[in-house]
């Protein structure tokens, strides 16, 4: 049973009132406060303060700190007056439940909107991240093109450079051509000079100097064109290649691709849940984000009758691990009690996919399982389909003489609502 802390010291103005509550050595966190409009709540187990206020307050403006034993509240009014007490006076257990449901309906309708909200706005700032990684690859996509461009009018000019050097070869070779004409027409007119002086004796060693000279030189010539016609080389250019980097030491030959595949992905989503955005993880401690810890503290909020802080410790703790089958069975257990059936029915199916294979560590947890989802079943008149669950429960757990009543009378209800029809 929770401690009802009745000790609070309480002043006001005409526009706002301010509440101090000992906390009489007990932590408290943020997560510990609910405020709305009408309702005030702070649940520090095993303490609970509970208020209904007496009239509406300004939620969204008020303030609550936590420092020196205390929590210090500021609430501001939503209409300027003096208040005759803090809270509504002879308030009935009716109303009380009334004005707390009512309370928590509008919290989450609240959050959902600034879910909504911030679903907007990461869209749009999604939105605004790939515009600017397309202007950063049209700008990449733009520089490279024009390197292409440079590369190409370089080319161009080589090309061009060669044919000019390929025009001055011909001209050489019709020089060339004409040299040899020359050779030729030589000899001719040294014979006909020795017809005409046959007393002349001709110097045949000079002309064969001569001769040899001339092709010697016109050899030198043609080999020095052969160079300038040879286009000029390549400059040198250096290629960097990046090989992809293993996450694993081991050689790739040496590793298990898949299974490395399916750890990396695991740890990738693993971290990306813890680090959604989650806005009840704003204000918790690193040690608070644990499933593990959330569970254990929905247990205890179950063991004092909170089954809605239960439900929504449990909702935390499956979003930032859904595999744990455990999370699922508690959370069914807290929608029997508030009379989500159709929550309940749906979080037992889902702990008892979780719990597979069948073996006999986890045979406690099947039972359960079976046992509330047949329970939500009859509460919703569906005997068939709870008497099945029942008796799969039994076949897990013959020994169970509970779980063996419970059938036994399930039974007589399908044969009375029989006999009826």
């Amino acid at each position: 049973m929770p401690v009802w802390l009745r000790e609070h010291s309480w002043r006001q103005t005409l526009t706002a009132v301010y509440l101090s509550l000992p906390l009489r050595g007990a932590r408290a966190s943020p997560s510990s406060i609910f405020c709305s409009e009408q309702y005030l709540k702070v649940s520090i187990p095993p303490f609970l303060f509970e208020a209904v206020l007496y009239a509406p307050i300004d939620d969204t403006n008020s303030t609550a700190k936590i420092g020196n034993g205390n929590i210090f509240f500021t609430l501001y009014k939503k209409e300027p007056a003096m208040w005759d007490s803090l809270t509504l006076a002879n308030t009935d257990k009716e109303k009380l439940q009334y004005l707390r449901e009512n309370a928590v309906l509008k919290a989450q309708e609240k959050a959902k909107e600034e879910t909504e909200a911030r679903k907007i706005t990461k869209q749009e700032h999604k939105k605004y991240a790939l515009e600017a990684t397309m202007k950063v690859e049209e700008a990449e996509r733009k520089r490279i093109e024009d390197l292409k461009e440079k590369e190409r009018q370089k080319v161009v000019k080589e090309l061009e450079l060669w044919k000019n050097q390929q025009k001055h070869g011909d001209k050489y070779k019709s020089i060339q051509k004409k040299g040899e004409l020359y050779q030729e027409i030589e000899p001719l007119k040294e014979r006909k000079n020795e017809k005409m002086n046959k007393t002349r004796i001709p110097n045949e060693g000079t002309s064969k100097t001569r001769l040899k000279s001339t092709k010697g030189s016109c050899s030198i010539f043609s080999q020095n064109l052969k160079e300038e016609q040879l286009p000029a080389p390549r400059a040198a250019a250096t290629i960097k290649v990046n090989f992809t980097p293993r996450v694993f030491p081991t050689a790739l030959r040496e590793s298990r691709v898949a299974e490395e595949e399916e750890w990396l992905h695991k740890q990738a989503e693993a971290r990306r849940i813890i680090n959604s955005d989650l806005s009840e993880l704003e204000d918790l401690k690193e040690e608070e984000k644990n499933p593990d810890w959330l569970k254990d503290k929905g247990n205890k909020m179950f063991a004092m009758g909170d089954y809605l802080g239960a439900v929504n410790a449990y909702n935390l703790a499956v979003r930032l691990n859904n595999s744990l089958p455990l999370l699922y069975l508690n959370r069914a257990a807290c929608h029997l009690k508030l009379r989500n059936l159709h929550k309940a029915i749906e979080d037992s199916s889902k702990a008892l996919e979780l719990l597979t294979p069948p073996v006999p560590d986890n045979e406690n947890a099947r039972v359960k399982a079976h046992v509330r989802r047949g329970t939500a079943f009859c509460q919703l008149e569906l005997y068939t389909e709870g008497l099945q669950d029942y008796e799969a429960a039994l076949k897990i757990d013959p020994r169970n003489k509970n779980i063996e009543k419970d059938a036994e009378k399930i039974r007589h209800l399908i044969q009375g609502t029989m006999q009826i029809s």
